[in-house]
């Protein structure tokens, strides 16, 4: 089965940390023909980088088959990370361009995988200006963040 327009679906993500590291926690809105499904979850040692990851890996693993997906997301690290930076981590497996590890990498594998059935396109929106799927998704973030 093959993405299609009649299988087109809007992600919006967003993580929360409280310290960096520390606890964190995420949130989704998936939307699909006007139904949205709201998705959080939280960890109790994380960062915000991981949290923003496991948004976006969350909301993809939640498709029961192949979508076009447009992710909205607020983070840069995650937007540049997979439309940029990862083609050349893999190349010289899994490090920086100055030779470094990749942090995350397990999420970057995992996030990879779970992109593999969709047609994606990924936006950057502002954070904290008032877009309201990407607030709802910071409220949703904080309130699964582990006290």
């Amino acid at each position: 089965m093959t993405a299609t327009e009649d299988n087109r679906v809007e992600i919006y993500t967003d993580g929360a940390c409280s310290g960096n590291p520390g606890p964190g926690g995420w949130g989704a809105i998936l939307r699909f023909r006007g139904v949205e499904k709201e998705m959080s979850g939280g960890d109790r040692e994380t960062t915000n980088n991981r949290m923003e990851m496991m948004a976006a890996i969350s909301a993809l693993e939640a498709l029961k088959r192949p979508c076009i997906v447009d992710i909205y997301t607020d983070s840069s690290y995650v937007r540049d990370g997979i439309t940029k930076w990862i083609w050349g981590w893999q190349k010289r497996g899994w490090k920086t361009a100055d030779k470094k590890p990749v942090k995350n990498v397990e999420l970057w594998q995992r996030l990879l995988d779970a992109l593999k059935p969709h047609k994606v396109e990924w936006h950057w929106v502002k954070g904290h200006a008032g877009h309201p799927e990407n607030e709802r998704c910071d409220e949703l973030a904080r309130q699964a963040v582990p006290r």
